[in-house]
């Protein structure tokens, strides 16, 4: 019984390991250096690694994604937009 829970944790762990790594090798704002040294670290220290990056990782996108909404869109040539009512 004690071998079979190490075998689920190792598997969760190779798991997390391939789908962090996959995660970072996708990512486009990471030069090849940082990429490489960041999935070395993955697998160097597993669980604690995979998940501060990817949560670190994610926090920095949350904070991009929120400020590309902000302000953007189509404007009409006068710049007064749809709401003006100055007629």
């Amino acid at each position: 019984m004690e071998f079979e829970i190490w075998y689920v944790f190792i598997g969760i762990a190779i798991l997390l390991n391939i789908s962090v790594s996959v995660f970072l090798i996708r990512r486009d704002d990471l030069e090849t250096f940082q990429k490489s040294a960041q999935i070395l670290i993955v697998w160097l220290i597993p669980f604690f690694a995979a998940l501060g990056l990817w949560m670190l990782s994610r926090s920095q996108d949350a904070t991009a994604k929120a400020h590309k909404s902000f302000g953007g869109g189509p404007q009409d040539s006068s710049g007064a937009g749809s709401a003006g009512g100055g007629d």
